[in-house]
């Protein structure tokens, strides 16, 4: 496959609904982890990130008298275990969570899961973990072809520097809103956490970006770098 811009992939969608990138800085010293919210609707737009207590963040109501439904919109997208990072556009955070800790891999987990109960879109669940070797694997849950009937694919990728992979809930705008299709998008990954936390939120379709979490993990001292951007201040 054809290594992408993410700048590109970025600014050539306006919804790509939620996303999450991991993958290797170009120096090879970090492993690299993007994720970020969208949305179309008040409730969706009503949100930000903040840090939680298991090594990540939690989405919370920005103003908590415009919530209308919180079952799908408030969760840990991502949290730390053991040394590896998860990363997740749900609750399904949770889930990989508890079977890892149970000494299960995140494959279990996620065969207990599926798509986001919410016709006619069935939103895809997506998924990622990060080893602390840097090596990664993606997944998603979604439906066949807007049929209630659920999907898994799983990707397991060993870091290499300069090089990550991108998936998103879905294709592009619409109403039924398409689901993703195809494997993780391969995309360049380039410079220092600013830089690409940056580029990230830069390219984003300004209207309907909510919230952007970066990391970057030092691989041989485990040390961290987050970067939280959200538009509602």
């Amino acid at each position: 496959m054809e290594i992408k811009s993410l700048a590109a992939e970025l600014s050539g969608n306006t919804y790509p609904g939620r996303g999450i990138v991991l993958g290797k800085s170009k120096d090879g010293k970090n492993a690299v982890i993007a994720y970020f919210i969208m949305g179309r609707s008040v409730n969706s737009r009503n949100r930000i990130f903040e840090a939680n207590d298991r090594g990540g963040i939690r989405t919370k109501a920005f103003d908590e008298s415009k919530m209308e439904d919180p079952s799908l919109i408030i969760y840990n997208p991502v949290l730390k275990l053991d040394g590896k990072t998860i990363v997740t556009n749900g609750d399904q955070t949770d889930t990989i969570y508890d079977f890892m800790q149970e000494g299960h891999c995140y494959r279990h987990a996620l065969l207990t899961r599926e798509f986001e109960p919410d016709a006619p879109n069935y939103t895809p669940r997506i998924s990622g973990v990060v080893k602390p070797n840097g090596d990664y694997v993606l997944s998603i849950l979604k439906s066949n072809m807007g049929k209630p009937e659920c999907l898994r694919f799983f990707y397991e990728y060993p870091a290499q520097s300069g090089l990550g992979h991108f998936i998103h809930t879905y294709k592009c705008d619409g109403n039924p809103i398409p689901s993703f299709e195809g494997e993780p998008t391969p995309v360049e990954i380039n410079g220092d956490i600013d830089s690409f936390t940056d580029m990230v939120w830069t390219n984003l379709n300004e209207d309907n970006k909510v919230s952007l979490f970066t990391r970057f993990i030092n691989l041989e001292t485990g040390e961290e770098e987050t970067r939280i951007i959200n538009k509602n201040k």
